[in-house]
Parts: structure tokens; sequence; C-alpha cells
């Protein structure tokens, strides 16, 4: 089906029973790394841009570059050779209008929404002539053509609910808001979630006629639609806000998925890992600590709690060297272990592979 990926149909078998914390044949887990030097194709000739806007926004550029880096790649496991647009983790807000500052390797928007009048609401409203809103479709048509039977392509990162108010307002602002105007936050939250779902809608009807599977930044798959919920803005205010203003918008766009992962992310977000797990339209858990609290061991209780739930989990990444240890501490069933670092070459790659097969 895929040239980078000829094993996708067995691969998509297991990704379906790891939703469901159960295994085909073997605990589901990805590894990368470099093809041989006489394996790769030449990387694109460097490009010199005059911004590092214009870096973002060149289409051409993000093709060829990406093109290359998966065909230098080797997919080894269950991991996808998957290509997405990407403008940043605020462009849902950019398509309301939201201006974009570039940095080297994300972006940040800024805050169009001055007052809760209803004036402002009004002018605040998704727009599909937006610039940022044309430039995802053109980079994703883009990227389709350029996949055809070779890579698999995913939609863009959207932020909906509470990241893109965060955004729209200013996350100071909407700490504020989210005690003097509650109310007016959830309505919002509720406006927001709709046109989520539209935009949702639009790319998944695109990328499946195209006969690519549901996949985005985070690259696991389902036989249908994918979604990765999200509010980091949540790390800043209480259960009962959380509770109250935004999680009826994450079940909302649950509810309209097939398989959804909460990106949980931040060690002040895990008061809400209990609600969350309460879900059942959440399928998985990505608990994401934060940097210099990254390392996976530091966590297993995190991951022994979600299990109990009977929830599946990401392991974001673990030394080769420590698999024994997981193993010793995990039930195999539901467990994604989405990187092994430490791995160069096919053998260490097998061996790794081998191991995992042989954990019960």
């Amino acid at each position: 089906m895929f040239e980078l990926k000829p094993d996708f149909e067995e691969v998509l078998g297991r990704y379906e029973a790891w939703w469901d914390c159960e295994i085909v044949d073997r605990p589901l887990v990805s590894i990368t790394f470099p093809k041989p030097k006489a394996e790769r194709i030449p990387e694109p000739a460097p490009k010199t841009h005059a911004t590092l806007r214009d870096r973002w926004m060149d289409t051409e550029y993000l093709v060829t570059s990406t093109e290359a880096a998966l065909r230098n790649t080797v997919f080894w496991a269950d991991s996808l050779p998957v290509a997405w647009p990407n403008l940043g983790p605020e462009v849902f807000s950019a398509f309301y209008g939201c201006e974009m500052d570039y940095g080297e390797t994300t972006a940040w928007s800024k805050p169009i929404l001055a007052d809760w009048s209803p004036q402002s609401l009004e002018k605040l409203q998704l727009d599909s002539r937006n610039f940022y809103y044309r430039k995802i479709l053109e980079m994703t048509d883009a990227l389709l053509e350029a996949g055809k039977g070779k890579f698999i392509v995913g939609y863009t990162d959207l932020h909906g609910g509470g990241d893109a108010i965060a955004a729209f307002r200013d996350p100071q602002e909407l700490l504020m808001d989210v005690i003097e105007r509650p109310a007016q936050v959830k309505a919002l939250c509720e406006r927001v979630t709709s046109d989520f779902l539209r935009v949702y809608d639009l790319y998944h009807e695109k990328l499946t006629a195209a006969g690519m599977p549901s996949t985005t930044w985070c690259p696991a798959t389902c036989r249908g639609r994918y979604h990765v919920p999200s509010n980091d803005f949540s790390c800043m205010i209480s259960k009962q806000a959380f509770e109250d203003l935004f999680l009826p918008g994450i079940i909302r766009e649950c509810r309209s998925m097939d398989r959804c992962i909460y990106h949980l992310d931040g060690r002040q977000a895990l008061r809400f890992l209990d609600i969350l797990l309460e879900i059942p339209e959440i399928h998985a858990i990505q608990w994401v600590p934060g940097a210099g609290y990254d390392y996976w061991a530091g966590w297993i209780e995190v991951y022994r709690r979600i299990q109990r739930k009977g929830k599946a989990l990401q392991i974001l990444s673990i030394p080769a060297n420590d698999l024994p240890h997981l193993f010793e501490a995990l039930r195999p069933e539901g467990v994604w272990i989405s990187d092994v670092s430490g791995i160069t070459n096919r053998d260490e790659a097998q061996a790794v592979v081998a191991a995992i097969s042989r954990w019960k």
C-alpha cells in the first residue's frame, strides 16, 4: 500500500489491538533510525529564505525536505512514515485571524480578542478564506501528490477548545476571564468546538479520499477517525474550572471520533488524569511530563494508574537497555513504545523487537 511501509495492514492490526488493550502477536513498538549512507537519497539543495517565516511558508521546500527525510529513514516494526503540514501548534487560532510569529522550530500567535463585547465576539469568526487556512490546505494537497503510494499524509496539529481561546485572548487574560466571565468562556468554547469539528471533517474527508489512514503529528492510526484531544491551558486552572468550562468540549470532540489519545502535557495537568480516565471515548493517554522530567521510569505509577482503568498508553521514549525494567514494571497489554533510543541499525532493531515479543 505504501512504498515506505509495505506491511502497513499488518501494523494497522496491531494499532487496533493496542487501542483495545489487546495484543495480536506482540506489544506495539515504533523504531526509526537512519538508513545506511549507501541507501540514502541526496538531500535537497540548501535554500535561502529571507526570513524564518518565508521558510515555514515554502510549500515546495516542505515537500522536498520531508520526502527526503522519510526516504532516508528506516521505519521498523510499527513506526509509520507520516508527513503532515505544520505551521505551528496554534494554527487553528490563526484561521480566525490571529497573526503568527515564527521561530526556528515553533510558532506563536498574537491575541486578537481584546474584550468580551458582543462586537468583538462577532468579529471572531472561522474564515475559510484566511491565509493560514488556505496555506494548510495547499500544503496538504502538495504532500498528498508527492506521497501517492509512497508515504502517509496526516492532518495538521489542531488545538481547539481552551487552547484556541487562550491564543485568541492571551493566557494571562483568559485566567482572569475563567474567574470573572465563566459563562462567556464556556459559550465561546462551545462555538469553537463546533468550528473545530467542521475543520476536522474537512481534512478527514480529503485524506480519506486520497486513500490515507487517519493520523497526525502523533503518528498512531486506526480504522476510522483518529484524534489527539488536549488542553495545555488547563495546567493553570482549577479542577472545577476545567470540568465546568472545558471538559464538555473535550468530550464532544472525542464522541465525534473513533479513537482518541489524550495529550496530557505537564506535571500540573496530572490532577486531571482520573477525570480523563473516566471518559469512555478516550482510549489512550499520552503523558508528557515536560523537559527535565521525561525519564520514563519516573512515571511508572502514572502508567499503572492508566492501566488499572483499562486504557492504553504511550511511552514516548525508552533506552533499549531499560526494556527489562519496563517488562517487570508494566503489563504489555495497551503499551505503545513510540521510540526506543540508541538503535542505529537493523540488527539492533530486530533484537529489540525479539525482546518485546517475549514480554508476557
